[in-house]
């Protein structure tokens, strides 16, 4: 158990994407959007807000605990060396597939994470237009659950499946150039390879047994630290490219889930190689 309060936890998260994200959903002005490292790389006023809300009610709730927000961290990259060190840490994405939601796209989330001396021990995701938590701590399984409500469902991956019937969704956007022909080629052995530029909602297919695999190449830990707690307590098999665990210091090495570990190590060798 993480010994912390996640339901709290969660309804913060609940709240900001009641106060500072929704009312901007499709009213975003142009001032209200900003690119930062390159075109696809965007911020939007409703993140900025959104993160601003939840590190002010985080600090009530956790006040020894590190702050790390992706939008902090874009100001501060030091943070990014505090977490490595930190005995207790909070890590937000305050609107997960920023660019699904500038288009006016409905599958974005709001993201976090629970960090103890280096391990990840509670993660979160929700989903705002639908207005439910995937949630887990470590040990304790993974669940869908809805707000006002004491009707939980626990999660579990998928069954595995052969090769050519696998289903997944794959982050492209940071692919080594050098390897991203092979890889794409190598996807046509699979029966779907998807990407929906969310990769909040990537886990949650995932950890709801709609998909057999997810890949990501770029490991900000505000991505995937919660949702790679979730697919494990659900079942799922998660490790680095090279096979090694996936931990809240990584920032690179690829990462691939996949339903169990025979299953990693088939798309490994056949789609995930070079």
């Amino acid at each position: 158990m993480s010994s912390v309060d996640v339901p709290l936890l969660a309804g913060i998260l609940r709240q900001a994407a009641q106060r500072e994200i929704l009312p901007r959903f499709r009213r975003l002005d142009e001032g209200m959007v900003r690119q930062k490292s390159e075109a696809i790389d965007l911020v939007t006023e409703a993140d900025e807000e959104a993160e601003r809300f939840i590190k002010a009610e985080v600090e009530k709730l956790m006040p020894d605990a590190l702050f790390v927000g992706e939008e902090s961290v874009a100001q501060h990259p030091q943070l990014l060396d505090a977490l490595n060190e930190a005995p207790l840490a909070v890590v937000v994405d305050p609107v997960d597939g920023t660019a699904n939601f500038a288009a006016g796209l409905p599958l974005f989330a709001v993201m976090a994470a629970v960090v103890r001396n280096g391990e990840t021990v509670a993660g979160i995701i929700y989903d705002p237009m639908g207005d439910d938590f995937f949630m887990a701590e470590k040990g304790s399984g993974a669940w869908m659950r809805f707000p006002d409500s004491d009707r939980d469902i626990r999660l579990a991956v998928a069954k595995p499946l052969p090769l050519d019937e696998m289903v997944g969704t794959v982050s492209i956007a940071f692919m080594p150039m050098a390897n991203k022909p092979q890889i794409l080629a190598n996807l046509a052995k699979v029966r779907v390879a998807a990407n929906y530029r969310v990769a909040g909602h990537d886990y949650r297919l995932f950890a709801s047994g709609h998909t057999q695999f997810v890949a990501f190449n770029k490991l900000m830990p505000w991505d995937h630290l919660a949702g790679v707690l979730i697919a494990q307590e659900a079942g799922g098999y998660a490790a680095r490219f090279d096979g090694s665990p996936y931990l809240p210091v990584h920032r690179d090495g690829g990462l691939l889930l996949a339903t169990d570990e025979s299953s990693w190590k088939l798309l490994r060798r056949e789609v995930f190689t070079v």
